[in-house]
């Protein structure tokens, strides 16, 4: 049952060491993670105009960003305009990424074994 009043929020983990630098979104049960996040981005541009009491204020430019939920692409594009989205967004095709990913798999597995049979 989605409320439709809740607001996203972006949060980071508070700490320092091992602490992920990765944002999450905390959802609340009745709610759904957003498919599409509009987030500004805001610059300031080192100039300064008069501000109401006359003080001088920064001026700020403002650019609207999209932010849309992989997954969702993968379930709705077909494989190869999927792969295009990837390569525009600077990543390596699913297949290349899933071979890296199986290689390092099949890595720690292996170490994890040789630990295992050296009794360590």
């Amino acid at each position: 049952m989605k409320e439709g009043n809740w607001i996203p929020e972006i949060m980071y983990e508070e700490g320092s060491e091992g602490v992920s630098n990765i944002p999450f979104i905390m959802v609340p049960a009745n709610e759904e993670m957003p498919l599409l996040l509009y987030i500004f981005e805001s610059c300031d541009t080192g100039e300064k105009e008069p501000g109401p009491e006359g003080n001088p204020i920064p001026i700020v430019e403002w650019d609207l960003h999209q932010y849309a939920d992989m997954t969702i692409l993968k379930e709705k594009l077909t494989h190869d305009v999927y792969d295009k989205v990837r390569a525009a967004l600077g990543l390596e095709t699913l297949a290349a990424a899933a071979e890296k990913g199986r290689k390092i798999t099949s890595k720690i597995r292996g170490n994890v074994e040789e630990i295992t049979l050296e009794g360590g």
